[in-house]
């Protein structure tokens, strides 16, 4: 679409849609911005779009505000189903959201990854493969940079490396990845999504414009990943860490082998991964799948590997005080997530968990909870559906807040036991983020290990 003159809305002022605005206005759009906050809640993003002639709606979205637009592009945490927009799609508007108006706008090939788990990770580490591979690489999405910023900064040599979250898919239109990655699908946002078909389906959508040309990557561990293959037009390779694949990155007797339209060869040792948990082990083949299937040899993917950092509150470890460990995996916001980090300790845990709940069941987390886990300290909004759900498995200690909870298990953990935030929910009750809640627990601890005098 020519955005010149265009009137064009942007509904939501997360980053994405800050960001959204802002190319638009460069493009020539006439642009307005709407979001239910208040004035006060975005006192820091308003005057940067006043600054550029951009009308802001705060407090709530008026009715004509959505009338007559040539454009409606929503941020991924505005529902699809907002009456706003529904109405909107009725009298025959447009309504993209932020990565599909970034898709539009990008010449160079888009590697594409999502997934209820290990996004953040594997497309972080797909990056670096690729650069080490000498392709000129800008990394973004979901991770952190909003899509439409990455479009100045891309070439059609340019591979755009993106995270990209069901929110995202739902609202695509022609977005078509080179390269497409499912890494693994368990419940999750059932709070926005409803029921977990639908989820599935919307994640399905990375492979919805694919052609013979293209690749789709998926997980031949994941039961629902399996009953995706045959949903894409694409070339489907998979990866496993159980089994030998047709075509792909698998695991046999401790080595990581790919096998490609040249052949099968060695890349490394599954012991050379400097990154903690089975889960990452899927992560690297998924990423190592990514960096074959672009053209890079396999001293440039394992030496990515070898020299790769934990990403920031992903199983990160923060320190030892008086002989317990902590770790940071605030990323944990679904209950998934919390399992595969309670699998990478064999016990001694004092896990925190809590939040804002996303429609999950905890009873899930029984069985591990009582093979490995010392004390629950529960925390935020879904503290007592949590404590319904695990009680019997282990001990329970309502902390109701971070700080507490973090001081309570220090006050009683042993030497070599773990503290692990691992909160299998949303942050949004007590944090701004899932890396805010992150920082403040690094923070806590730290001053445990530094206690003023």
């Amino acid at each position: 679409m020519d955005l010149n003159n265009k009137r064009v809305l942007v509904v939501g002022l997360g980053k994405s849609g800050v960001a959204s605005a802002l190319f638009l206005k460069e493009h020539g759009a006439r642009v307005t911005v709407s979001d239910t906050k208040s004035e006060d809640q975005l006192r820091d993003e308003i005057p940067v779009l006043l600054d550029q002639g951009i009308a802001v709606e705060t407090g709530g979205h008026g009715e004509r505000t959505f009338r007559g637009q040539d454009l409606i592009v929503v941020s991924p945490g505005v529902p699809v189903d907002a009456p706003p927009l529904v109405q909107a799609r009725a009298s025959g508007e447009l309504v993209i959201g932020e990565i599909e108006l970034a898709a539009q706008h990008l010449a160079g090939p888009i590697v594409a990854i999502t997934g209820s788990n290990g996004k953040t990770t594997t497309t972080t580490l797909a990056g670096e493969i690729l650069a080490a591979g000498g392709f000129p690489t800008v990394v973004g999405g979901n991770i952190g940079t909003p899509a439409i910023s990455l479009v100045g900064r891309a070439t059609h040599q340019t591979v755009v490396v993106l995270e990209v979250s069901s929110f995202q898919l739902e609202t695509i239109q022609t977005f078509r990845p080179k390269v497409a990655v499912i890494l693994n699908i368990t419940p999750d946002h059932l709070d926005r999504h409803r029921n977990f078909q639908t989820y599935v389906d919307a994640k399905a959508r990375i492979f919805e414009n694919q052609q013979g040309s293209d690749f789709a990557v998926l997980n031949e561990d994941d039961a629902t990943c399996v009953t995706l293959g045959d949903q894409t037009r694409a070339q489907v390779f998979w990866f496993s860490r159980k089994k030998e694949v047709k075509q792909g990155a698998w695991v046999r007797d401790g080595q990581i082998l790919f096998h490609g339209a040249s052949g099968q060869r060695e890349i490394m040792l599954v012991s050379e991964i400097p990154l903690k948990g089975a889960h990452n082990v899927e992560n690297v083949l998924a990423a190592i799948c990514v960096g074959a299937l672009m053209g890079c040899k396999s001293e440039q993917l394992s030496s990515a590997v070898r020299n790769f950092k934990a990403v920031e509150h992903r199983l990160e470890y923060v320190a030892t005080v008086q002989g317990v460990d902590y770790y940071d995996d605030s990323k944990a916001t679904n209950v998934d997530a919390t399992i595969k980090a309670l699998e990478s300790f064999p016990a001694n845990i004092h896990l925190i968990l809590g939040g804002k709940d996303k429609g999950s069941d905890y009873r899930v987390l029984n069985d591990l909870l009582r093979a490995r886990v010392k004390r629950v300290y529960t925390i935020g909004a879904a503290a007592e559906k949590i404590e319904s759900h695990i009680k019997g498995a282990a001990e329970i200690v309502h902390a109701e807040t971070l700080d507490n909870a973090v001081r309570r298990a220090a006050a009683v953990a042993q030497p070599g036991d773990i503290v692990l935030l691992a909160p299998a929910c949303a942050s949004f009750d007590q944090f701004q983020s899932y890396g805010h809640r992150g920082r403040v627990f690094k923070e806590v601890v730290k001053s445990l290990a530094s206690p003023k005098t």
